[in-house]
């Protein structure tokens, strides 16, 4: 009994550790799927804007 006390509190970190590694991995993973998917709808409407002769919105430049 003694030894499963003394190694809980290493096991329990141990845990804990990868809980929090594997929930940082999945967001990242979460995130860059996000991000593709944004990347793909951009193309697409780059796409259909330069089918279309639209041009693209010019950013606001301050004046010179």
């Amino acid at each position: 009994m003694d030894v499963l006390a003394a190694l809980f509190p290493s096991v329990a970190v141990a845990l804990l550790f990868w809980f929090v590694v594997r929930a940082m991995v999945q967001g990242d993973r979460r995130e860059r799927a996000a991000m593709a998917e944004l990347d793909r709808q951009e193309r697409e409407r780059a796409a259909r804007e330069a089918s279309r002769g639209t041009p693209r919105e010019a950013p606001d430049l301050p004046p010179q």
